[in-house]
């Protein structure tokens, strides 16, 4: 990537002060790829899989054009909301989901607000690939046996990706990272919806899905073009308020902990409390970022 020159280079809305490499993420998305492709030929991973395998393929060399060029965001939006739809078209031939249109299109607008925000939320050293561990493990406690497993390869690509990506970073995961793992997340928690876990598949990433949700509604009320980037997600303030990234990253970890705790108590029944539990956790989260505490 150096020798390449695809370095991320310090700029007014970057939180880091010297160039870093980006596109790291292709070594942790192939390593997950290759293991679904593995747990599919033995028979451990259902048809569906080898579909989502290869949208997130598709993303992946979308992403590593985007990184290396630069893309407009119609073609890449282009590009997501077809893994999204070949994604839900596999969903409904595995588990026979509701094909009704309205159905499709709310599942097909909350996977791809997922697989945007996961980006988004991809600013600071290690926050993305902690948070990609960090859900990969609670899916993998959490779900069935054969899917357990798709999530475990997620949550190992993660972890050793992340001892890379840990503050300071020696190389970032770029678009070809973060994009195809918003979309296999997005798999494995709409998939978990799917079985009539929607509760523990909301608690699992409520952060990001708060953070990102929120700072986007601020910037729409603003009147800002949304697409661009900018340093105004929680995290971001933290860093900017004096906060390490390591530090802010701990954080989200420890509040990620507590989510896990949550959707486990959701799992068994007590999903109105653990509902309200992680909201409160999140929220803490969210203020003690903002304040830089």
């Amino acid at each position: 990537l150096r020798r390449s020159n695809l370095l991320d280079r310090p700029n007014e809305r970057s939180l880091h002060a010297v160039p870093v490499p980006r596109g790291g993420g292709a070594a942790a998305v192939g390593a997950i790829l290759l293991a679904w492709f593995v747990l599919f030929l033995l028979g451990e991973a259902a048809a569906a899989s080898l579909i989502i395998l290869l949208g997130a393929l598709f993303l992946g060399l979308v992403s590593a054009i985007d990184d290396w060029r630069g893309l407009p965001p119609a073609p890449r939006l282009l590009a997501q909301a077809a893994a999204v739809a070949a994604g839900l078209f596999a969903l409904a031939l595995e588990r026979a989901i509701p094909t009704a249109p309205l159905f499709l299109a709310l599942h097909g607008v909350l996977w791809l607000w997922f697989v945007n925000l996961f980006n988004f939320m991809d600013g600071i050293d290690g926050l993305a690939a902690s948070e990609a561990a960090a859900v990969a493990f609670g899916l993998f406690l959490l779900l069935g046996a054969a899917s357990s497993l798709l999530a475990a390869a997620i949550a190992g690509a993660a972890l050793g990706f992340l001892i890379w990506n840990w503050a300071p970073a020696r190389i970032f995961l770029g678009d070809v990272g973060s994009i195809p793992l918003g979309y296999l997340l997005g798999f494995l928690l709409i998939d978990l919806a799917q079985r009539g876990e929607w509760q523990v598949a909301l608690i699992l990433p409520l952060y990001f899905l708060a953070d990102a949700s929120l700072t986007l509604a601020r910037r729409l009320l603003r009147g800002e073009r949304v697409w661009r980037a900018h340093r105004e997600h929680f995290y971001q303030q933290a860093v900017r308020g004096g906060l390490a990234h390591a530090d802010v990253v701990k954080r989200v970890l420890l509040a990620d902990l507590l989510l896990i705790l949550c959707a486990y108590a959701a799992e068994r029944g007590w999903g109105a409390l653990a509902l309200a539990l992680a909201a409160l956790v999140v929220a803490l989260l969210i203020a003690a970022l903002a304040l830089a505490l």
